[in-house]
């Protein structure tokens, strides 16, 4: 993608953190962790998981808007009507794509705008819509989801990467959240992932629990997995 952002845009002011708090691994927020002793591939993670945050983090404020202006025009190409569409989507949370008036527009273009909740320990995430000024409450580490509104299946989930691979696999933060959510979905949605694309790995070791996504969208390009043949 070589067009850049609006310079002249302007973020919307939402008192909303991080959709996907609730994936973090317990030991990364400083929290108890789990009395599991962790494998081999677990400990891999989580040091590479540190290592690309640090990256991520280390990028200006600069570069991160300049490539999340990127990211959000490499959504409008693989996303480009959004209309009669639920769209899971994540508020940015420790140098993360900055994705806010991309996420802010969906209801404007006749979209569902969705804001996920923990709904238990180990249970797949609840969907709720969500649109600027619905009233909000805090839910687990105290992030806020929508207090009202229908529960909705996503029919579009756009998750943030911590890293990612030519297999379309995503290292996220460690809690197993987003795996079980597409495991228990009764249909088939579109994943996309959004990262910058120094996230790339040349794998992330996937288990069997893990799920690939569909799509990667970073500042340099979108990336599209074959759909199997049957």
């Amino acid at each position: 993608m070589s067009n850049e952002p609006n310079s002249n845009a302007t973020t919307p002011e939402f008192a909303l953190p991080a959709c996907f708090m609730h994936e973090v691994d317990p030991g990364y927020m400083g929290l108890s962790a789990s009395n599991d002793r962790p494998t081999d591939t677990a400990k891999w993670r989580a040091a590479e998981r540190q290592r690309l945050i640090a990256e991520r983090l280390a990028l200006s404020q600069d570069e991160r808007q300049s490539a999340s202006g990127l990211i959000a025009k490499g959504l409008d190409q693989l996303v480009p009507d959004v209309s009669g569409k639920a769209i899971s989507l994540y508020w940015p949370f420790r140098g993360e794509p900055d994705l806010r008036e991309w996420m802010a527009d969906v209801t404007p273009r006749g979209g569902t705008c969705l804001l996920p909740l923990v709904a238990g320990k180990g249970q797949p995430l609840v969907f709720r819509a969500w649109k600027a000024g619905d009233k909000l409450e805090r839910g687990v580490w105290n992030i806020p989801y929508p207090a009202e509104g229908p529960e909705i299946i996503p029919d579009i989930v756009i998750a943030p990467l911590v890293g990612f691979d030519p297999a379309f696999y995503r290292l996220g933060y460690g809690g197993g959240y987003y795996d079980r959510t597409l495991a228990a979905h009764p249909g088939t949605p579109l994943v996309i992932g959004v990262g910058y694309q120094q996230q790339a790995i040349a794998t992330i070791h996937p288990q069997a629990h893990d799920i690939p996504m569909q799509a990667i969208v970073t500042e340099r390009e979108i990336r599209t997995r074959a759909s199997p043949a049957g």
